[in-house]
Formats: C-alpha cells, structure tokens, sequence
C-alpha cells in the first residue's frame, strides 16, 4: 500500500511539473532570422531590386521583433521572428534565381558564338 501511494505522489509531481513547463510558451529564438537575414547579404540579396525589399523588410521585422521581446510580448516577437526569417529566405531564393538566369543567358550567349564560329563560310552570310 506505501508504493502505491509513493508512485501516485511522484506520478502527480512529475504530471505538475510537465505541466507547469508546458504551459509557459515558446522562448523568442532568433538565431534562424539572424541566419537567414545573413544568408542573403551573403548571396548578394542587396544587389538584386526584388531580393533587396525583402531583405529589408526582414531587417525590420528582425527590429520589431526585438523591440516586442523588450516589452515582453513575446508571442508576437516570435510571429515577427518567424517573418523575418521567411522573408530572408525568400531574398536568398530571389538571389539565386536572379544569379542562374544571368548564368543561363551567358550559357546562351556563348552558344551563339559557338555556332556562329563553327559555320562554314558559305553559310555565315
């Protein structure tokens, strides 16, 4: 009859204590909107008119966020820090698909002038 009471007793203390630390909420985790805002400086974002806006707009979610953490409200840092990282990974994506179109219009570019230096004479005119 002890055990089961000594197991009840830790079975309610340890359901208490996920509880207890389930229910507070999510802590505000920035290190994924400060690497996707880097990311995209890396890869040039800022060079890139349409990568460029949304890597600014992720800088300044990146500042509403800190700013709501301060006041703590941190649900809504959180909601601001999950736009910040989907918009500077939108600006990597932006960079790269501006990066291989340039890639892919120099590929032709020199196919072009392959073609034309490999025509025999007569057709060249």
């Amino acid at each position: 009859m002890k055990h089961v009471q000594t197991a009840i007793l830790a079975g309610s203390v340890l359901l208490a204590a996920m509880t207890t630390g389930c229910g507070s909420g999510p802590a505000v985790n920035k290190e994924a909107s400060t690497s996707a805002i880097r990311a995209a400086e890396e890869v040039g974002a800022s060079n890139v008119p349409s990568a460029s806006l949304y890597l600014q707009l992720a800088k300044e979610e990146m500042e509403n966020a800190k700013a709501l953490a301060a006041k703590g409200d941190k649900e809504q840092a959180e909601s601001m820090l999950l736009r910040a990282q989907a918009d500077g990974e939108l600006a990597v994506a932006l960079s790269r698909g501006d990066a291989d179109k340039t890639e892919a219009t120099q590929a032709i570019e020199r196919v072009r002038a392959l073609r034309q230096d490999n025509k025999l004479p007569q057709e060249r005119k």
